[in-house]
């Protein structure tokens, strides 16, 4: 496996990983360097092979694509490396950046299998975060139809995602459906154990990545607005992002940050659902745009594992999944009714408990049981071929 990620705290790269591992795969993983520690180590029986390129964190798109460019070439040559010794059957890449799959250009000559596995469109993200021009949308197009050229397999997160992809000429039969669902050895069944908040008060969480275009600061302004509702509430963040400092400063202006529980580091993967449990509503903010109708927030999925109801935008992907019954909808970037659909949430103990338990349908038909099970028999089809 290619990743441009931390693997320790990047849960999908992880559950596939270790669910090849666990069903009799040798599983490599090439990452960036994270830390001044070993960059060779086992953990759940996948090395993890830390090459020397760190990951860039900063809004510039000429140095994410420098970035992307210096761990391409390390990842090129590993794979190499690997191949010479006869120790690689299949290059499976995640994105982004898509063209990572060059990395598995040699071996495909050589009869091996290459796999690109599409975490994000990358010309609706990449617009999204950086610009909207037509020139960039084009490159970005082409740049996704030549890797998943390369690729024998493309790896999609949810079946809206793949339409999209399908629609620009990527071929359904290349196309395999594996969801962004949680680890059920982490994320178990909902605990019902943990004492929610009193009437009186109101526990929030967003935790994920800290981004204004994942709406984090409509998070913020929805809460100034519950407050005069529901006087106890509190606003739990945790994660990090290039936007944090912003919103703590957006917190302060709306006389608010009493009221948030900033932690710009989030919690390690094992600690985060005890962390979740004790969560009255889980938020999502994102915002109205290409590529956040392409999304299926893992942050809603940890929420609905948990037992925990959530609030939510109106978006393509996650309107096709959940109903009105399962989650609290509220209009896109519309913070008067999202502070409105928390707010009646919170009113009412009885929709709170029937909407977790209906979301919990979602995980019984795309829970990673099933989902692992196909990735498995994927990736033996894709050998014997």
């Amino acid at each position: 496996m290619v990743a441009y990620t931390e693997y320790a705290g990047d849960a999908r790269v992880r559950r596939e990983a270790e669910t090849l591992a666990a069903n009799g795969f040798r599983v490599r993983c090439l990452t960036t360097r994270n830390s001044d520690g070993p960059t060779r180590y086992t953990l759940d029986d996948v090395e993890i092979n830390e090459l020397w390129e760190p990951k860039y964190r900063g809004k510039s798109a000429g140095a994410y694509l420098a970035s992307y460019a210096r761990f391409l070439a390390a990842a090129t040559a590993r794979c190499l490396r690997l191949l010479m010794k006869g120790e690689l059957d299949v290059v499976h890449v995640h994105n982004m950046p898509d063209f990572l799959v060059l990395a598995g250009v040699v071996p495909r000559l050589a009869g091996r299998k290459v796999v690109l596995d599409v975490h994000d469109s990358m010309p609706e993200t990449f617009s999204a975060k950086f610009s909207d021009a037509r020139l960039l949308r084009g490159a970005l197009r082409l740049e996704e139809r030549c890797s998943a050229l390369v690729a024998h397999r493309v790896i999609c997160v949810n079946h809206p995602q793949r339409d999209v992809l399908v629609g620009r000429g990527i071929p359904r039969s290349k196309t395999f459906v594996s969801m962004n669902v949680p680890d059920p050895r982490i994320f178990g069944a909902p605990a019902a154990h943990v004492r929610r908040s009193s009437d009186s008060t109101l526990n929030l969480v967003y935790h994920g990545t800290m981004a204004s275009r994942l709406g984090v600061d409509l998070v913020i302004r929805a809460l100034a607005a519950v407050k005069a509702d529901v006087p106890a509430v509190c606003l739990h963040l945790w994660g990090r992002g290039d936007d944090f400092a912003g919103f703590q400063r957006l917190a302060r202006e709306l006389g608010v940050d009493d009221r948030i529980d900033f932690n710009d580091q989030g919690y390690p993967l094992q600690e985060l659902p005890v962390r979740l449990a004790a969560m009255d509503i889980g938020v999502v903010g994102n915002r109205k745009s290409a590529a956040g109708d392409l999304m299926l927030p893992v942050k809603l999925l940890e929420y609905i594992s948990l037992g925990i109801p959530a609030v939510v935008p109106r978006l393509k992907s996650i309107a096709h999944y959940f109903s009105d019954d399962m989650v609290a909808f509220y209009e896109p970037e519309d913070v008067a009714s999202m502070a409105k659909a928390i707010v009646c949430l919170h009113r009412d103990a009885n929709r709170r408990r029937e909407q977790a338990t209906r979301a919990q349908a979602f995980l019984a038909t795309h829970g990673w049981e099933r989902q692992g099970e196909d990735l498995v028999t994927m990736y033996e089809a894709l050998l014997e071929s």
